[in-house]
């Protein structure tokens, strides 16, 4: 894969990020915390490794929530509108961009549905993608 530069944003514009990296992951989520923090059926996140996150206007409008239980999960997101950005834990080569904030068109296609057997019984289904009922296998 190659590397990529994109940018995105919030959604009242505030908060303006610029990520790096090579596109190495890109999976629509449908665990119940995923579902809950964007009110919808399913995260499309889009995910960097090796990748960096820079903020290009509004870092001090960036905030995040940590689930206290979850082990990855947090939600990151602008002060102002509670439009979701990206994260990147601190000491991390990994950056996961909530796809739905990128100005860019994505590099990749989704290629998975995870966290399948959380499904919402009205949300879309995987079609075509291979679905797991957690993670996929590395």
């Amino acid at each position: 894969m190659t590397d990529v530069t994109l940018q995105g944003s919030c959604l009242c514009g505030a908060v303006r990020y610029e990520v790096a990296g090579k596109a190495t992951r890109f999976y629509h989520c449908h665990c119940s915390r995923c579902r809950k923090a964007t009110g919808t059926g399913h995260a499309s996140n889009l995910f960097l490794q090796p990748g960096t996150l820079s903020w290009l206007s509004g870092e001090e409008l960036v905030t995040s929530y940590k689930v206290p239980q979850a082990t990855r999960f947090a939600n990151t997101f602008c002060k102002t509108c509670g439009g979701r950005v990206p994260r990147q834990a601190a000491g991390s080569d990994l950056v996961m961009i909530p796809a739905g904030s990128l100005d860019d068109e994505a590099p990749i296609q989704p290629q998975a549905v995870i966290f399948a057997g959380s499904r919402a019984g009205w949300s879309c289904d995987s079609g075509e993608m291979p679905a797991y009922p957690q993670y996929p296998p590395p």
